[in-house]
């Protein structure tokens, strides 16, 4: 079982979204457990203040350290890893997605406001990760995202493997288009190809399909996927 740590301001946010779909019938089939933890448990004054204005001055205000590390020591030995969200860290992919299904631990770290105290991250061995090039209100939706995309690569999550193993991503490529009943709709006809019953043409059509579409919107992703065959061919030969 993959034990989900959240350490945030808002659990009451989350917990409905972790409680349905997926990531709910995984918790519930004892896939998944998941345990939010509220930051400011761990204050110490009456206002159960968690944040405070940045030392060199400047806007925001920035989450403090102490609660923090109070938080994830309060969860015990934390095996697994422990990731901050943040718009500073380096993108999530699939393959973090896939690492961190096989573990037994998560401990995510959601900030607000301005920052979170950078002493957490390196106290903790953190690894900051980013969802993309933007910036969000907080680490929450972000979390939520990590969390999602972790949880349903369980074995069991979700009934049929091989609709996972043919998302985007999974082999390095965009997944080719998708369509279903009826076969025309306002006047737009599906391709012909998947009418045809040849398993073998609608392979291949969805291979040249997943190709051009990754190509065209990601041609970072397609020059790794060409490196990757590449470098499988020169192992062959």
């Amino acid at each position: 079982m993959l034990t989900v740590n959240v350490v945030t301001l808002f659990p009451e946010a989350m917990a409905p979204l972790l409680a349905a779909s997926i990531p709910g019938r995984a918790a519930a089939a004892g896939l998944a457990e998941y345990r939010l933890v509220q930051l400011r448990d761990f204050t110490h004054d009456k206002h159960k203040t968690v944040d405070d204005a940045p030392f060199g001055g400047g806007a925001g205000m920035v989450l403090k350290a102490e609660p923090f590390l109070e938080a994830v020591e309060s969860l015990g030995p934390v095996t697994g890893p422990v990731v901050v969200m943040s718009a500073r860290g380096r993108r999530f992919t699939h393959d973090d997605a896939v690492r961190w299904s096989l573990g037994e631990s998560l401990t995510i770290l959601c900030g607000h406001y301005k920052d979170i105290d950078q002493r957490v991250v390196e106290l903790l061995d953190a690894e900051e990760i980013s969802l993309g090039d933007f910036v969000l209100s907080g680490g929450e939706p972000a979390a939520l995202c990590v969390i999602d995309a972790v949880v349903r690569l369980l074995p069991g999550a979700i009934g049929d493997h091989e609709s996972a193993s043919s998302d985007s991503h999974y082999d390095g490529l965009l997944s080719p288009p998708s369509y279903t009943r009826p076969a025309e709709v306002r006047g737009m006809k599906i391709p012909e190809v998947l009418l045809s019953g040849n398993h073998a043409a609608i392979a291949a059509w969805r291979l040249d399909e997943a190709a051009r579409i990754t190509q065209a919107r990601r041609p970072d992703l397609w020059d790794v996927h060409l490196a990757t065959e590449r470098h499988e061919d020169d192992a062959k030969s």
